[in-house]
């Protein structure tokens, strides 16, 4: 019998229907509820048709406080700004909650407003969520009662810099272009994201204002980076998953490339879902519909007193960049082994 009953709130779209996957094929956390207010009362397969027959419990009509009942971790899957109205009638069910909205994320609730572009709802309970970023914030995310978990971006964009800022090399200026799948604007189509405009086409959206930049600030100055300043240009790709993230910073004339590769390799050499490749750099095509994040840096010539470098890393934003690491941390807070049905290898090519 499983030790742990999971609910999942928000569960119609692409983040619902990962979690559903990883869920029903967990070896010790039994899915027991999944509230949605599209596809009530059909089974999984009538909005995720890779789930056809795989289960037979059905999306349910349920407020959070039922659906929460009796479970010992509940995810949020649901947009920003409707989150955080749905915790409070969560927190008195004891249940562990991770949310995978941003509604958590941010600390200042001022740089909430000015870049969700509304008040937060519920400020007082920023300081109970914990970040979701294991390899950053593992010891912390064990101990926590609520997880918010990393925007998709955010993540590319972090993990391609935790080394620099955990060494104290990271400062100052960082020039980033993220270029992402359509699978991260979610499952209702819009003017940006429907086929015949997104297909064969790139496009910019957001530049230096997309929500995920202030996520990224909070997380590199807690890692130890000295008046980061990011500049950020997202960009939409014709790809249905995956991110890859290109970001230029300089440091110091006598930081080797030796070094800066050394220090890679180090860093990620016991996270089991980071990997350095060695002898190419960083694929989507590598990664895409796995866990697993590839990174790699390209250290440049010494100008002006500084060496430039450029930073690399790919992911899938659906499970690493979403559902996926919001199952790692669940691992981690109940105490299992955190690759607990995460270590399947994506489909090649």
């Amino acid at each position: 019998m499983k030790r742990f009953k999971a609910a999942v709130i928000g569960g119609s779209g692409y983040g619902g229907a990962e979690l559903i996957r990883r869920l029903l094929v967990h070896p010790e956390v039994e899915l027991s509820r999944v509230a949605s207010i599209d596809y009530v009362g059909q089974p999984f397969g009538g909005a995720h048709f890779n789930l056809e027959g795989l289960s037979d419990l059905r999306f349910e009509n349920l407020t959070p406080a039922e659906a929460a009942r009796g479970m010992d971790v509940v995810f949020l899957a649901l947009p920003h700004k409707v989150t955080a109205q749905k915790v409070p009638e969560i927190l008195p069910s004891g249940a562990r909650i991770i949310d995978l909205s941003g509604d958590f994320r941010l600390q200042d609730a001022a740089a909430y407003h000015t870049f969700y572009g509304a008040e937060h709802p519920c400020p007082q309970l920023l300081r109970e969520f914990v970040y979701g970023l294991p390899e950053l914030n593992r010891d912390r995310i064990r101990r926590a009662r609520c997880v918010a978990s990393p925007g998709c971006f955010a993540t590319s964009i972090e993990l391609g810099l935790l080394p620099l800022a955990r060494a104290g090399l990271l400062t100052g200026v960082i020039e980033t272009v993220g270029i992402t799948g359509s699978s991260g604007s979610g499952v209702m189509p819009s003017a940006g994201t429907h086929h015949p405009l997104r297909a064969g086409n790139l496009r910019t959206y957001k530049p230096l204002l997309h929500q995920h930049t202030p996520e990224v600030l909070e997380t590199l100055r807690a890692a130890g980076a000295r008046e980061p300043d990011l500049r950020f240009v997202p960009v939409s790709a014709p790809l249905v998953r995956g991110i890859f993230t290109t970001s230029f910073v300089a440091l110091p004339e006598d930081v080797s490339a030796e070094r800066v590769r050394a220090l890679y390799a180090e860093h990620y050499a016991r996270e089991p879902f980071v990997r350095v490749p060695q002898k190419r750099l960083p694929e989507v095509v590598a990664v895409a519909g796995s866990q697993y994040v590839e990174v790699a840096v390209e250290p440049g010539p010494v100008s002006e007193g500084r060496r430039a470098l450029v930073c690399f890393s790919a992911l899938d934003n659906l499970i690493k960049g979403g559902a996926g690491q919001a199952v790692q941390s669940m691992n981690i807070m109940l105490e299992l082994d955190e690759k607990t049905t995460l270590e399947d290898a994506g489909p090649w090519p």
